[in-house]
This record gives structure tokens, C-alpha cells and sequence, in this order.
């Protein structure tokens, strides 16, 4: 048939049960399991074959159907209470942010990819689960704010293996109009539509809106008659192209989200960067700027007072960098619209990079979001060290400790994740309103009242669960790939509810290690096969398209599980989303995690394990460094790195094997009581890791440790047509042509020995260069066994500076001197990014 338009008839609801549509229009569904029965109760099968999408499910179901609900006494009892909850929760004024910041301004976030639910599959893995979670709990806290991203109407790709076990991508056209979504409309009442030069093209996109609880998200479509067939495929796939297409993307998100923001009238006091993607947008609000009549320099002064970049990446590979030449295609234009030079905006994300054996300059979307930010964070407190090491080139002379990237360790939404069997258990002995303060450890403490019987009791149902889950799911994989009728009907005993059981579940990248397991073949067999304590072990996990290496691991794992003595105990999923993530968390009795310290930014997936009594069995890497207490799960291996990677392996694999047999089997399957008790290790997980891993606890860190301050700091600067703006401006350009003309020299009195608490005389002698002496400060700097001390010295008015430096305990020391440009205003002291040594 020749298609010449579609349209999508809504349901006619009964009255009785007409606020149906409107739920399915608001995501708070997707974490609230008693309102997303009341449309699973509609039709089980259409539930599962739209992916528990309530928009399409509605859509589907027989009138029929929907007449005999409403008619259902039981039904329209759990319909009221649903909507009662809604409304309590919706009209809620007496918030987090209502309590604790009345005042705060709104925030505008900007990701590429959220994971909210797995019928909107705009994600790829765990920077989207952030993402979406963070949105939740903005929500859930009342804080103002709003997310903007891209709407993929192909996602990232469905996961198939063959009969190989080797992972082969499908890409299915989402239908919009059956999606949780609707047409951002302005203020005219017209459909949203925002534009912007890409290259040489004038690129059109359609705006939709996602409700999130109490918050909305801004997603970008460019798929709409206006382009041409090239560019309607620039919002298609989720990291799919090549470099060309992400710099366009990466256009697309940041300039025209923030079209789409003033479009619609929202406003934004803080902007949050979540990942280099989102670094164009300083693009689009140096524009503003300069267009009002500031000069650049004002302009990108203003612009990063009030932005806030988080970086998730530990490795030099992942960060995005592009040729000068690929960006002048897609951003030469914007020069000329900042009125600055094309070398003054490059400088901003110069990266020289060892690119095919020379160094060449590079335009690094990290380097271009630290630059054009006042406030950066890693998410993780081992994250923020290496972030700090990593970008230590951006501040020549600073030690890695002062570099200004900060840390603010992930969360994860424990609503979202933790099983309503799990929430129903927790509600018998936390307080009413616990879901309002889940970052409240104190509170947490009532998990000790939980009986061993009744935690055993509601994991046993979760892991029947999840095992009926993985059995239908490899049922549905062996069908599709003609299998034979035994192996087939194998799957019905696949995994046993009284067996240890373990999970792995994550993006198959190669340092994450997936294989690492199976190091030792015959130690993992006696392991498994054990007579009286045997283990087995579920991994599910998608690597990206372009990883064959990562491939290659899936492939190991599925061939090795279908090896004689591993059969039935090891099982490798297809298709990982969030659908099988909240089954494996939910379901799981230990959740395994070895990525190759330090390269885990965070990790998020332990968390949600912990939230459902799954201790984690984990490298110190990441938040389990941070979540790691002793008495919550088990550590693998040291906390240390290694030189060679081969003996890395060897020692974090023993170390595996040997807690695994040693430790947590003879604990699991043990009859010991207290604190010898596998519940104790139980409630311990809970009770540790859901205040302190809570989503809502991170989202208050970033408001009280980022976002009001950089709201008030970005208010300042921007104050008077950016007066103070401007003069820090013009104050960095003054610095930074005199700098290579000033001197620092020094001298300190140091004897062969001393005693802990004496002082030694320290002077230097400045010349200044025509730069104020009040603006220079001048510091000891003792280095004591890696601990440095900064003693200011003081100013004599005549380029002199001097003062008595105490040395308060015995230790080797080292004494040097330097000189930093500060002035009031600056962000940190190391903002200019200049340091001179004596």
C-alpha cells in the first residue's frame, strides 16, 4: 500500500477510568509499579509486546476491555488509589527544595542520551540511567528545572545474538505518536520549532515534550518534512555515525536546545553539562552575549560564571576530539557571530593529541566544556582524582590535587530500581513518608528491624521471578535461532532458586572485563559444580556496534555457557535494557563488578543491586571504593593499580576465586546467626548503600555543592550588563600579556636539621611587570611526603615578600616558592591558569 499519512486514534476511556491517558502521559508511571499494573491488568501480552509502554497499550486494547475494567469494583479501588498518589504527588508544595532552598534558580540540564524507561529507548547504558535518574529525583526534591536531549526515533539498536553467540544490531523505526511524548507547543499554541546552520545547511527541528514527574524534558527531532532525507537522519541513532555525524549532533544539542529553552520561555540560571556532548552550548550563549553588545571575552566570562560540567570519562580514548579542519565545516561560521577569531575559539578546546605519530592540536569537547565552565565534577571521589591527573596539562605548574575538578558521587533513583515486593518489606518498618528522605542514613537504620525470615522470604519471590524471566527469555533466543526441541525444552530448568546466584550486567566494554571470570576454566568449574555450595551466574551486557573486541567477549561467555560443565549454570542475556536491569538487580543474590582500576568512573548498577539486599562482590574502583564498609559485600583484590595488566588480571581473578569459595558461599549457604548471618550481610547493603547511593542524595549535593553557588556567582557576574564580567575579562587579558615578563626568585634559610615547630625564614622578590602587587600572591609550598602545606607569604609593598614558614612535624621536606594571578571574583584561585615557579 502506498502510506500518504498516518494518524493514531485515541481511546475512547470510560469516565470511570478516564485519567488513564493522562498517567500514561507523565513518566511518574515508570517508578511507580502499582500504576503500571493497572495497564499490564488491561492486557498482559499487549503490555509485554510494547515494551510496558502505557501510551500503546492504551491504544491497543479492545473497547471491550476497557468497558469491563471500569465496571471492576477491585480495578477502580487500585485505579482511586493510583490517582490519588499522583495527585498527592503532583500538587505537593511542601518539597525538599520548598523546605531547604525557596529560592533556588532554575536549572537547565543538558545530556545526550536518558534512560527513564525501556519504551523510550533514547540510552545506551549507564551515563543515560544517570541522566534519567537525575531528572527523577529533580522531580521527587521539587527543584526547578529542566532537561533538554535529542529524541532518537531509531534509539541505539536492539541486541540480537546468533547461534554463535555473536552480537548482530537491528535498528526499529520508533512510532512517535505511541510514544509518552507530545508536541512542545509556545505560547501561541503553536507546535515548537527551533533552527540552526549546520555547516552550510539550515538544519529544522521539532521539539517534544516529556513529563517527569513534576519536571519536563525538551527532546530535539530533526526527522520532519523541512530537511532534507541526510539531515532527518541526524537524530536517527544514538552513537551510531562516525565523527561527522556526532559533531553535528553535538550542533544540534547544544545550540538548538538552547533555542528551544528560549522558544518556549524557560528559564535557565544554571546550565549542567552532563558529558563534553552537551559543550556547544556555550556557542549558542556566547552569542546571546555578544549580540546584546558584549565582546567575546565578556561574553564567555558571563556565560561560564553559570555552568557546571560533569565528566564521566577516565581515559584519555574516550574523550571526544575532532580535527580543526572536520570543525571548521560544522562551526566555522560561529567566529564571525562571536565577533572573535577563529584561533581565540579554538584556543578554548585545543588539545595537541598524538594523532598518526604527530602532535597535532585537536578541538577536544572536554577541554572546550572545562573552558567554557566555572565548576567541573568527576562522579566518583576516585573519579575526581583521576580527573584531576588527567587534565593537569590545562594548569601548567599546579599540582594534580589543585586542578578545580571537584567530585560528586552517582546515585542511582531507588524507586525506580528497588522491587515493590522489596518497598512493600522496607514500608513495614520505615517511617511513612521514607520514599521523601532516602539520603536520610539515620532512617535507614530501622532495616535492622527486618527479621532474617522476612528477607528471605521477598528475595526467594524476587529470584523466582527473575529466574521465570530468564528462562522465557532464552526460550524466545533458542526458538528464533532453530534449536532443537531439547535444548529448547532446557531451558525450562535453566538456573535453580536455591543456588547462589550472581549477576554481571553492563556495557560490554573491555575494561570492564566481563571475561575476567574466566581466567582460571577449572578453578570456575569446581566453583560451579560444587556439591554442596554451587554457584551460577547470569551476564547480560551490549557492546557498541563498532566494538569488535567487546563482541568477541560476549561470544566467549555464550560459547563457554554452553560448554558440559557449565550448562545451566551460566547464562548470558540478550537485548540488555532496563527492563533486564531491574530483573537482574532485583532477582540476584551477589552483584559482580571487576573493571580494571581505575578506569570505573562510578558504576551504578551495584547501587541498585544493594537497594534489593544484593550485596556486591566488586573492585575497589569507582563507588564501591566509597561503598565499600566491611560489612555491606566484598572487595576484589587491592586498592592499588599495576604496571603490567597481565598480573592485574592474575591478582584481581584470584582474589575472585578466592572469596567466592572462602567467604561468601560458606557464608550463603552457612546456618550461622548475627552477624555471621547472610542477612546481616543483607541488611547491611540496604541500609548503607540506599541513603548514601540514593539518587536524591546526589541531586542535593549538586544543588548545595554547585548549583546555588554557581546560580549566585553567574547572577553577580552578569549583574550591570556583565560589569563585573568584563572586568575579570579584561583583567585575564592584561595578566596574561604581561605574565611572560614577570620574575619570581626566592630564597629560604634552611637548616641541616630541625625541630617539629620551628619556622624557617622564606623571601622572594617579584617583578611584577606592571601587574598589581595585590593581585599576585606569593607562597611557600611544603611538600612533606606527598602532603603539600601553601603558606601565603606577605606583601612589603616594594616587590619583596617574606614570612616565617613553621615546620610542625618531623619528615623530609621540600620547600619551593610561586606566584599566582588572583583576583576578587574568580571562580578559583587557579581560574586565569597561570603559575609561576621560583
Amino acid at each position: 500500500m502506498n502510506v500518504i499519512g498516518k494518524v493514531t486514534v485515541l481511546p475512547q476511556l470510560p469516565p470511570e477510568i478516564a485519567r488513564l491517558s493522562e498517567l500514561a502521559y507523565n513518566l511518574y508511571w515508570s517508578w511507580t509499579p502499582r500504576a503500571q499494573e493497572l495497564y499490564q491488568e488491561l492486557d498482559c501480552s499487549l503490555w509485554e509486546r510494547f515494551q510496558h509502554n502505557p501510551v500503546r497499550t492504551l491504544l491497543e486494547v479492545p473497547q471491550t476491555r476497557l468497558q469491563q475494567v471500569a465496571a471492576d469494583p477491585a480495578y477502580l479501588k487500585r485505579y482511586a488509589q493510583v490517582m490519588a498518589d499522583f495527585d498527592a504527588y503532583m500538587g505537593k508544595k511542601d518539597t525538599w527544595a520548598a523546605r531547604n532552598v525557596p529560592d533556588m534558580k532554575p536549572v537547565a540540564y543538558f545530556s545526550m542520551e536518558y534512560a527513564y524507561h525501556e519504551s523510550l529507548p533514547i540510552y545506551s547504558g549507564g551515563l543515560g540511567v544517570l541522566a534519567g535518574d537525575h531528572c527523577k529525583s529533580a522531580s521527587d526534591l521539587g527543584i526547578p528545572f529542566t532537561a533538554v536531549g535529542l529524541l532518537f526515533h531509531q534509539g541505539y539498536f536492539t541486541q540480537l545474538f546468533d547461534k554463535d553467540g555473536w552480537q548482530n544490531e537491528t535498528y526499529d523505526e520508533l512510532d512517535l505518536t505511541t510514544l509518552p511524548i507530545t508536541p512542545a507547543l509556545t505560547a501561541s499554541g503553536e507546535e515548537a520549532r527551533v533552527s540552526v546552520v549546520i555547516g552550510s545547511r539550515t538544519v529544522h527541528s521539532r521539539v517534544w515534550n516529556l513529563n517527569v514527574g513534576r519536571i519536563r524534558v525538551l527532546l530535539l527531532d530533526t526527522n520532519v518534512p523541512e530537511n532534507s532525507e541526510e539531515d532527518r537522519k541526524l537524530t536517527a541513532r544514538l552513537y551510531g555515525g562516525n565523527q561527522e555525524l556526532r559533531v553535528q549532533q553535538y550542533v544540534l544539542l547544544g545550540v538548538a536546545g538552547i533555542r528551544a529553552l528560549r522558544l518556549l520561555g524557560i528559564p535557565g540560571d544554571v546550565y549542567h553539562m552532563n558529558e563534553g556532548h552537551a559543550a556547544l552550548l556555550g556557542l549558542e550563549r556566547t552569542r546571546e552575549y555578544v549580540e546584546q553588545g558584549l565582546d567575546f571575552r565578556t561574553a564567555v566570562e558571563t556565560v561560564a560564571s553559570s555552568t557546571l560540567f560533569t565528566t564521566h570519562t577516565p581515559v584519555p580514548a574516550g574523550n571526544d576530539a575532532f580535527s580543526y579542519e572536520l570543525m571548521d565545516r560544522y562551526v566555522g561560521a560561529w567566529p564571525a557571530q562571536l565577533a572573535t577569531s577563529r584561533d581565540e575559539l579554538y584556543r578554548l578546546a585545543e588539545h595537541e593529541q598524538l594523532w598518526d605519530g604527530h602532535l597535532v592540536p585537536t578541538f577536544s569537547m572536554t577541554v572546550f566544556a572545562l573552558n567554557m565552565s566555572r565548576a567541573a565534577n568527576g562522579v566518583s571521589e576516585l573519579h575526581g582524582e583521576v580527573s584531576r591527573d588527567m587534565w593537569n596539562f590545562l594548569y601548567p605548574g599546579a599540582q594534580t590535587e589543585e586542578v578545580p575538578i571537584g567530585h560528586v558521587t552517582n546515585g542511582a533513583h531507588n524507586l525506580t530500581f528497588t522491587s515493590q515486593a522489596m518497598r512493600d518489606l522496607l514500608g513495614t518498618v520505615l517511617p511513612a513518608d521514607w520514599t521523601e528522605r532516602l539520603e536520610d542514613e539515620q532512617m535507614w537504620q530501622a532495616v535492622e528491624q527486618l527479621t532474617d525470615q522476612q528477607l528471605q522470604d521477598v528475595q526467594r519471590d524476587m529470584k523466582r521471578d527473575m529466574i521465570a524471566f530468564v528462562r522465557a527469555r532464552m526460550r524466545e533466543q533458542k526458538v528464533r535461532n532453530g534449536a532443537s526441541a531439547a535444548d529448547v525444552a532446557a531451558t525450562e530448568t535453566l538456573l535453580d532458586e536455591n543456588t547462589l546466584t550472581i549477576g554481571f550486567a553492563r556495557r560490554f566494554a573491555t575494561y570492564k572485563r566481563a571475561t575476567l571470570l574466566f581466567r582460571d576454566r577449572e578453578r570456575l568449574s569446581r566453583i560451579v559444580n560444587h556439591p554442596d555450595r554451587p554457584v551460577q551466574f547470569v551476564f547480560a551486557g551490549k557492546a557498541h556496534p563498532a566494538d569488535n573486541p567487546g563482541k568477541a567477549f560476549i561470544q566467549e561467555i555464550y560459547k563457554l555457557s554452553q560448554e558440559p560443565e557449565f550448562r545451566g549454570r551460566i547464562v548470558i542475556l540478550e537485548n540488555y535494557d532496563m527492563h533486564v536491569a531491574r530483573h537482574l538487580v532485583q532477582g540476584v543474590d551477589i552483584w559482580l563488578n571487576n573493571p580494571r582500576r581505575p578506569l570505573e568512573a562510578s558504576g551504578t548498577s551495584g547501587m541498585k543491586a544493594s537497594f534489593n539486599g544484593s550485596p556486591n562482590l566488586s573492585i575497589l574502583d569507582g563507588w564501591w571504593r566509597e561503598g565499600f564498609d566491611g560489612t555491606n559485600g566484598w572487595p576484589i583484590g587491592e586498592e592499588r593499580e599495576y604496571a603490567d595488566l597481565n598480573v592485574q588480571d592474575d591478582a584481581d581473578a584470584y582474589s575472585m576465586y578466592q572469596t567466592l569459595e572462602s567467604e561468601i558461599a560458606p557464608r550463603y549457604y552457612g546456618q550461622r546467626a548475627g552477624a555471621e548471618s547472610w542477612a546481616h550481610t543483607v541488611r547491611r547493603a540496604i541500609e548503607t548503600c540506599s541513603p548514601r547511593f540514593s539518587m536524591q542524595r546526589q541531586v542535593i549535593d549538586y544543588v548545595q555543592k554547585y548549583y546555588v553557588p554557581i546560580a549566585a556567582r553567574g547572577a553577580q557576574l552578569a549583574a550591570s550588563d556583565s560589569a563585573r564580567a568584563r572586568e575579570i575579562a579584561s583583567w585575564k587579558g592584561w595578566v596574561r600579556q604581561q605574565w611572560p615578563h614577570t620574575t619570581l626568585s626566592a630564597h629560604a634559610q634552611l637548616p641541616a636539621t630541625s625541630q617539629p615547630g620551628q619556622t624557617v625564614p622564606v623571601t622572594a622578590t617579584v617583578n611584577p611587570a606592571g601587574i598589581n602587587l595585590d593581585e599576585l600572591r606569593v607562597e611557600a609550598v611544603l611538600n612533606r611526603a606527598g602532603q603539600r602545606t601553601h603558606v601565603p607569604l606577605t606583601s612589603h609593598g616594594d616587590g619583596t615578600f617574606s614570612a616565617q614558614v613553621p615546620l610542625n612535624e618531623s619528615g623530609l621536606y621540600s620547600v619551593g616558592v610561586r606566584m599566582i594571578p588572583v583576583v576578587d571574583g574568580l571562580s578559583n584561585d587557579l581560574e586565569a591558569g597561570l603559575i609561576k615557579w621560583a
